[in-house]
């Protein structure tokens, strides 16, 4: 004879469906809320400014060594494909801003030979970062 199950005999286990539905909804709101944290690559000791205004990050960072050397997105590149990676990035989000954080030994012509080349990419709105602190 077979067995017929009544409801008094079915298995009343946990409904595992409404837990993994709240898991996925944290999972993405933890996604979305949670701000990115831009680095350009390696350490830059900024120059004090006084008069160093606070402002929104820029969505693009590029740190000047005191040699010279050129970080962008923890790549090293050369003064030369700056203007080509800056056109490249603009075309895809044109409403980026680009931070230059020069170290404070680095020379002044090799951050306004940068500025240029990120200007002649297509980016206007450039900023200069500096620390605010009166000692460094």
């Amino acid at each position: 004879m077979a067995k017929q199950h009544s409801a008094e005999q079915e298995d009343h286990g946990i409904d595992l469906a409404p837990m993994l539905d709240f898991t996925i909804n944290l999972l993405i709101f933890f996604i979305i809320t949670t701000s990115f944290i831009k680095e350009p690559g390696i350490e830059v000791f900024k120059p004090n400014a006084s008069t160093a205004e606070e402002r929104p990050k820029g969505n693009l960072l590029i740190a000047i060594r005191e040699n010279g050397d050129i970080w962008l997105d923890r790549q090293s590149i050369d003064l030369r494909e700056v203007r080509n990676v800056i056109e490249r990035l603009h075309i895809e989000r044109p409403d980026d801003s680009v931070v230059i954080i020069a170290d404070r030994a680095s020379r002044a012509g090799v951050v306004a030979k940068v500025m240029d080349e990120v200007r002649a990419g297509g980016i206007k709105d450039v900023a200069i970062a500096a620390d605010t602190a009166a000692g460094g």
